[in-house]
């Protein structure tokens, strides 16, 4: 079995005096696709903000690769080869479609390396739009940017919150196209959406968290066989 590449153990998360996450773990291997579920205000985004470093737990670990990276900075973190996309998509409005991806390359001796080129492949709409400013483009091509300039840094991992929030049903079928394109090249992939069916056919493995607490963590296979798992915890 692949070594670890980010683990989160016995994570104890606070907002103020609010108790976030309740002591979870966490664990995704080279490779693997999996699909973190729950509903609003589960802890999901905390979970991976946490992981990321971008919120510092009060008590339990962050480890990349085996090594405690709990107290390390983001940017330290994601110079191990992580990718993060954050709900909201955080993309750079004055900046041409060119220049968004072009500031995140960072070369790799990795003959499976994502290049400018292969980014544009991989997104059609961004190579039609290259010289237009982030703030002109539809929420769909903004998402398609902010993934592919994620991918511009050649990660080992790549986490995507809320992957097709607010987009228009034929673009977000685009981008779940995309995402198991991604994760079938070999990048470990974290995924976070509403649409817990899109999630579990395009993810190997599959998390619920309720307030906080890991509820399930097994196959996704699995998870698409236990209609009672999915009323009770992702049910409207």
């Amino acid at each position: 079995m692949a070594e670890p590449l980010l683990e989160g153990r016995g994570l104890h998360t606070y907002y103020g005096v609010s108790h976030v996450l309740h002591g979870v773990d966490f664990t995704i291997r080279g490779g693997e696709a999996l699909g973190l579920l729950g509903r609003n205000g589960m802890g999901k985004t905390t979970l991976l903000k946490t992981l990321i470093g971008l919120i510092k737990p009060r008590d339990g670990r962050v480890l990349v690769r085996g090594e405690d990276m709990t107290r390390s900075p983001t940017y330290r973190i994601a110079q191990q080869g992580i990718a993060y996309v954050p709900e909201g998509r955080g993309i750079f409005p004055t900046l041409s479609v060119r220049e968004n991806l072009i500031m995140a390359a960072r070369a790799t001796d990795d003959r499976n390396e994502w290049t400018f080129e292969r980014v544009l492949t991989t997104f059609p709409r961004l190579a039609e739009r290259i010289n237009h400013g982030g703030g002109q483009l539809s929420g769909g091509e903004q998402q398609m940017l902010t993934i592919g300039r994620a991918l511009m840094t050649n990660p080992k991992l790549l986490i995507l919150d809320e992957a097709t929030e607010g987009l228009a049903p034929l673009i977000a079928r685009e981008i779940w196209r995309i995402v198991r394109e991604i994760a079938a090249s070999g990048i470990a992939t974290v995924i976070v959406d509403k649409n817990h069916a899109a999630v579990t056919a395009s993810t190997s493995r599959s998390m619920i968290l309720v307030k906080g607490q890991v509820v399930f963590d097994g196959a996704s296979e699995e998870l698409r066989r236990r209609g009672d798992l999915i009323q009770q915890h992702l049910g409207v």
